[in-house]
């Protein structure tokens, strides 16, 4: 029976795959087991990391992504140095504590000297206050040890798929896209000291539940200190959408992303998990569900409205509204309708990581 794996110490593949298919009552007993355990060991805050979307140009051609390299539909922008400091300016004044500034990947030099002066930046204007992580894609050892001196404390570097075939199937196969580059990006950055994420796509053509089951080990068996993760959303102007009618419905994709949120929550008890924006997309409620069985951090918008809409990795991306102090209040008061609340001036590093290091 279902509450018999719940109350497991580990759960082994065959366990995982079983939570993953509940249904009706089963899903119930999974999603209220989860909502305890969130409750019980990171509590019921929710961390602000107010979202940076610094560029949109990427040197990767990743099959699935709207903003890949040969996309040429794709109106790029490179937000300023001013734009950057001047959101950051905003978080800090609005008590958020922390950050999260991503970009398409880019390896040059001028690239990565000109984010370690940003962060240098942003530490200046907050006092050190400011906990920052950044989503930048695979960089070198160094890079990574640079960003982390310059006050970047977390790094957020999704696997996509940790099914090496699968992996193959959603990106080209070429020395620039490699499973064991990605790999060992990952091992370099816990290396480098940060507080290291990752994440999957969930509903990929091609993807079995197995191959699902199979990630949520992968994250709990690398030991990861925070997980971004949400349903694969697809995009027109991508090879992937060829297959989109290989695809489960949204509804189903939906459901299977909160059982992997709610799964990884009693799987890894102490962890940060994130409420993707692709929740939000695929149902109306998505964040606040995601929030309820698991999640704990919230990213406001906070990219300059005019470019917003150009870092469109998916169809249908809400670009949310203008002014993200009113967005964030509204999600509060959805949060405060099933006891949750935004814990404003808290950076909120993952209990995990602190357990690991000491």
């Amino acid at each position: 029976m279902i509450k018999d794996i719940l109350l497991k110490e580990k759960y082994d593949k065959k366990d995982i795959i079983r939570l993953l298919e509940a249904q009706g009552e089963e899903q119930d007993l999974l999603f209220q087991f989860a909502k305890d355990i969130k409750s019980q060991y990171v509590g019921n805050k929710v961390y602000l990391r107010g979202l940076i979307e610094l560029s949109n140009i990427c040197a990767k051609d990743c099959l699935y992504c709207g903003i890949r390299s040969s996309n040429h539909d794709v109106h790029r922008y490179n937000l300023s140095d001013e734009e950057v400091l001047n959101a950051a300016t905003y978080a800090y004044e609005q008590n958020y504590a922390s950050l999260v500034i991503q970009s398409g990947e880019l390896t040059s030099r001028k690239f990565t000297s000109r984010i370690t002066r940003l962060l240098k930046e942003i530490q200046k204007l907050s006092n050190n206050e400011m906990h920052v992580t950044l989503s930048m894609g695979e960089q070198s050892i160094d890079v990574f040890k640079e960003w982390r001196k310059a006050g970047a404390h977390r790094y957020l570097l999704r696997i996509e798929a940790s099914n090496r075939d699968l992996y193959e199937k959603i990106h080209p196969v070429n020395k620039l896209h490699a499973y064991d580059k990605r790999m060992q990006a990952l091992k370099d950055l816990r290396e480098a000291d940060y507080q290291v994420g990752t994440g999957v796509m969930i509903g990929l053509p091609y993807q079995t539940i197995e191959d699902l089951a199979s990630d949520l080990i992968f994250m709990r068996d690398i030991d990861i200190d925070m997980v971004g993760m949400g349903p694969y959303l697809e995009h027109i102007d991508t090879p992937l959408y060829a297959d989109k009618d290989l695809l489960l419905s949204k509804e189903e994709r939906f459901y299977l992303s909160l059982k992997m949120i709610a799964i990884l929550r009693i799987m890894m008890k102490d962890i940060n998990i994130a409420a993707s924006t692709a929740m939000e997309t695929i149902h109306p409620q998505g964040r606040e569900k995601a929030f309820e069985f698991g999640g704990n951090v919230f990213m406001p918008n906070l990219t300059p409205f005019r470019v917003r809409a150009d870092y469109k990795l998916y169809e249908n991306k809400p670009s949310s509204d203008k002014d993200p102090g009113d967005f964030t209040k509204r999600v509060e008061k959805k949060l405060s309708s099933f006891n949750n609340q935004i814990a404003y001036g808290e950076t909120g590093d993952p209990l995990h990581y602190e357990k690991r290091k000491s």
